[in-house]
């Protein structure tokens, strides 16, 4: 599963670095200390889609802060020492009073801080803080990844993988969606389709459907219905259940995405994206420009459309010509 692959590879990478400023503060060592600054700034701002910027970038050494989101009203302090004197020291300076309303978050960097979260602490100057939810650890931070759709978690990966790392090496397969790509690309298109299916139901199923938005792709595309299923027909004679697997595919894309939206025709493009995105990642795929693969794209998902793959029939639907 990516999802495991992705969280995984956050993992590694997140408590690679606690690691190494926890090892090279000892040595007195403390550059990661300063560089972890920046990387927080963002990688905080990819994460909880908050606004810092870095005070010590045009400040130097300010005690107490380090990074401020005037945004949501936030001050924050980086720091790789987490304890009960640490944050007392923070919270008892006077520059802390400018910032009354804003909310003091404590980010540990290198250990782990649940044992602070149950402490009360000194809070001279009065400033929001609640040490539950503003004491944030490497922990708390993978709790909170965890929860993520895949696709958050996939612009999370990537943030790190750019700052700490490569790529994950995610392999990739075969597929019988991309070989049927790959026979369809060299069809020539733009050749005057051979019309063979009942426009009318086609429009009787568009309107059920509430498709009125993508009708013109719908339409358009419908005519290549039987080029494409005599390249099936060839198609299924490699092996048995080949184009089936591949309408099944385009099916198992509609399914997750009726999950996820009630707006018909968002559902049909997400469709199409989402094939197209398998098509790619697929090891046999042979790259074509980007307007062709579309174009192929967009007649296997009306095809499946026809099929009665995606989207309700209405009743008595018969796509075949008569």
């Amino acid at each position: 599963m990516n999802r495991s692959l992705y969280f995984n590879y956050i993992e590694e990478k997140l408590i690679q670095l606690a690691t190494r400023i926890n090892l090279r503060g000892k040595l007195n060592i403390l550059d990661f200390h300063l560089h972890s600054e920046h990387f927080y700034a963002y990688f905080l701002n990819e994460l909880y889609g908050w606004n810092l910027s870095n005070e010590n970038a045009s400040k130097q050494n300010v005690e107490a802060i380090d990074l401020i989101d005037s945004t949501n009203a936030y001050v924050v302090q980086v720091s790789a020492t987490n304890t009960k004197q640490k944050i007392e020291k923070s919270l008892e300076k006077d520059l802390i009073a400018a910032y009354s309303n804003y909310t003091f978050k404590f980010i540990s960097i290198s250990k782990e801080a649940s044992s602070l979260r149950d402490k009360t602490f000194k809070n001279p100057h009065n400033i929001n803080f609640n040490p539950q939810e503003d004491i944030i650890d490497v922990d708390a931070i993978l709790k909170f990844i965890s929860t993520l759709d895949i696709d958050k978690q996939k612009l999370i990966y990537k943030f790190i993988k750019k700052e700490l790392g490569v790529e994950v090496d995610i392999p990739k397969l075969d597929s019988n969606l991309a070989t049927i790509i790959n026979i369809l690309s060299k069809e020539d298109l733009s050749a005057e389709p051979n019309a063979t299916i009942n426009s009318f139901e086609i429009e009787r199923k568009i309107t059920h459907n509430q498709l009125s938005n993508v009708s013109w792709i719908i339409e358009e595309y419908s005519m290549y219905h039987s080029r494409l299923d005599k390249k099936y027909q060839e198609f299924d004679k490699q092996g048995a259940n080949k184009s089936f697997s591949v309408l099944q595919m385009i099916r198992k894309c509609y399914i997750e995405e009726v999950g996820k939206s009630q707006n018909a025709n968002n559902i049909f493009m997400e469709v199409i994206e989402k094939v197209k995105n398998k098509v790619i990642e697929s090891k046999n795929f042979i790259e074509i420009p980007s307007e062709e693969l579309e174009i192929c794209v967009n007649v296997l998902v009306v095809d499946a459309f026809i099929r009665c793959k995606i989207f309700e029939n209405p009743e008595k639907y018969n796509h075949a010509a008569t």
